[in-house]
């Protein structure tokens, strides 16, 4: 059991003072240096960034004396969470700078239990690593500890990390103490995967989840770092260190460990944009700016070329699309809603050059393209070759920008437009000045460069030739809502193109006459003639294909065969009854069978119509 609970190694000898025994003493050497995330680790509450509701309710809590026994600190890597245990820990054992204060929220720091457990080497504060530590054997230990009073500070506390990956029979093991501890015990559960964590244990936690930062809240964060540490460093630079960390503080730290030790662009200058986004393989913001415009506009040799640059500065294929990616849900963020280009959360670049993107491309366009770009992304990490699937990609991305998206297409085409006609308004312009392919003049026709009407273009709209392909034209144009009316509430007195008497249900809406005149104009470019009569007219639609079906049924259960089956079923039914297009001989058709004999099945039982 010692082994769980040793917090710290023996101190390192120090070195005598003056001349050794043989000779004299050699310089001490230089102290180690400490990462920023280590240096610039959270010490109180007030320290940590973006989780205000945590702080106030923690701050409360040992105001009034309700301090939960037991916590769940929830969130992504590096949000704070082992940072914020200890800081609970500090602030349960704190005795204040003169040995007479009780618990508070703003630990002091000085005392020797804050002094031990800054240094991790307090005998009552035992942090384990549930990663390692899976099994029941290990929890029996935290129990059998909680059974003694603390050495020297005010509570034993126990920091449990990833605690999601106790076993089970772990967790049931700590169920009983978890609800009823001794007074002298806290327990503190880290864990970024807290749906992982049994519902037993949460709910006797008091919960808080670390919320994710934005780019903004870490860019000044590490700007103030920067300046503490007198390094040069662009507002830029900082914002690229800062999307890169993806919400989590101390990967952001580490990143800018990384770059001050790079150092800057040369001559003492500070460090910038480029070169952080040199040193993570990501290609410049700007670049990936010109590459988006480059594909948008269909210029694929601009945007190879420019793919082609970014690789040769060392960026990774990969990387590449999945700039481009988050470039593209920027610019749809902002063209949703437009107000977010005044926001800080966004770079300067997005709020420039991305609103006006954002005004140009249409939201389908922007969707096609992102799903596109997540595609390709997948392509690349499975292909032989990143950077030849990563160009696949953009060829495609340029391939498909001037075409319309699929909505738009058949808006086009249900409004009568061939699809000759949209490939004529995209052709390029041939020798005699005319648009090219399609449309020049064939061998033996007109002068060279006049158009050749197209027969299907010019031909009229097609009217339709009964009441029921009236209603196919009102599905095809996407009402649905009079598609349903004109089926269910409508009675048809007289069809005579164009003119038609109907004589609605009174279930029916007022306007539909008038609804059903404008859809018949737009579709045929005739003008239509919607009469309501007294008449009773036909059945409508709907109920004549219930008759219809009904008939069918009759007729299939007259069938010799389907008599057959019925009888040999009690309780079977026809549930419906499909034309048979394989080449099958119709049921009028079918041999005749014989009654099979009572409770013998029929021979082809398996085989149902």
């Amino acid at each position: 059991m010692a082994g769980l609970f040793e917090n710290s190694a023996p101190p390192d000898p120090v070195p005598p003072a003056g001349p050794g025994l043989f000779g004299p003493a050699e310089a001490a050497p230089a102290a180690s240096y400490r990462v920023l995330a280590r240096k610039y680790r959270p010490q109180r509450l007030a320290d940590l960034i973006g989780q205000e509701t945590m702080v106030r309710t923690l701050t409360n809590a040992f105001a009034t004396g309700r301090v939960a026994h037991a916590f769940m600190l929830t969130g992504v890597r590096g949000v704070g969470k082992t940072s914020t245990a200890r800081i609970i820990a500090r602030a349960l054992n704190c005795t204040g700078p003169d040995g007479t204060g009780g618990p508070t929220a703003e630990p002091c720091l000085v005392c020797p239990n804050c002094a031990a457990i800054l240094a991790e080497r307090h005998p009552d504060v035992v942090e384990m690593d549930a990663a390692s530590r899976t099994g029941v054997d290990d929890v029996r230990e935290i129990i059998e500890a909680t059974r003694f009073r603390p050495l020297q500070a005010r509570k034993k506390v126990f920091i449990i990390d990833e605690v999601h990956m106790l076993s089970r029979n772990a967790f049931n093991a700590l169920l009983k103490t978890l609800e009823e501890p001794p007074p002298h015990v806290a327990f503190v559960f880290a864990t970024t995967e807290v749906r992982k964590v049994p519902l037993t244990v949460l709910s006797r936690c008091q919960r808080f989840d670390l919320r994710r930062l934005g780019v903004a809240e870490l860019a000044a964060h590490f700007a103030r770092i920067a300046e503490e540490e007198a390094v040069a460093i662009t507002k830029e630079a900082l914002a690229v260190i800062a999307r890169a960390a993806d919400g989590s503080v101390r990967d952001g730290l580490s990143l800018l460990d990384q770059a001050i030790a790079q150092g800057g662009s040369g001559e003492g200058g500070p460090i910038s944009a480029d070169s952080v986004a040199s040193m993570l393989g990501m290609a410049d913001r700007e670049s990936v700016f010109d590459l988006l415009e480059a594909v948008m506009a269909g210029k694929p040799a601009a945007a190879l070329a420019l793919s082609d640059a970014a690789l040769a500065r060392g960026t990774d294929a990969g990387l590449l699309l999945v700039d481009l990616a988050e470039l593209l849900h920027n610019v749809s963020r902002i063209k949703a809603a437009p107000a977010l280009a005044e926001s800080a959360e966004l770079p300067e670049a997005e709020r420039t050059r991305g609103a006006a993107l954002a005004q140009r491309l249409s939201v389908p366009v922007l969707g096609r393209a992102w799903q596109m770009v997540l595609k390709g992304i997948q392509e690349v990490e499975g292909a032989p070759d990143r950077r030849a699937a990563a160009e696949m990609v953009l060829i495609r991305l340029c391939h498909v920008a001037e075409l319309p998206p699929p909505g738009e297409l058949v808006r086009m085409l249900s409004g009568g437009q061939a699809a000759g006609g949209a490939v004529t308004g995209t052709a390029p312009p041939g020798p005699g000045g005319g648009p090219g392919g399609a449309m020049r003049a064939s061998v033996g026709g007109p002068a060279m460069g006049a158009p050749i009407a197209d027969p299907v273009a010019a031909a009229p709209p097609a009217m339709p030739e009964s009441f029921r392909a009236v209603v196919g034209l009102a599905r095809e144009a996407r009402e649905a809502l009079l598609a349903a009316q004109l089926l269910h509430h409508v009675h048809l007195v007289r069809f005579a193109p164009p003119v038609i008497e109907i004589n609605p249900e009174p279930e029916a809406p007022r306007d539909l006459a008038a609804r059903l005149g404008k859809l018949l104009q737009e579709a045929t470019g005739t003008r239509w003639t919607i009469a309501l009569a007294a008449e009773p007219g036909e059945p409508t639609l709907a109920e004549q294909e219930r008759a219809e079906e009904l008939a069918r049924r009759d007729e299939a259960s007259r069938h010799p065969l389907v008599s057959a089956i019925l009888a040999a079923f009690p309780g079977a039914e026809i549930a419906a009854v499909r034309d048979v297009e394989s080449g099958a001989p119709e049921l009028e058709d079918a041999p005749a069978a014989e009654p099979p004999p009572d409770n013998e099945p029929p021979d082809n039982e398996a085989e149902e119509p």
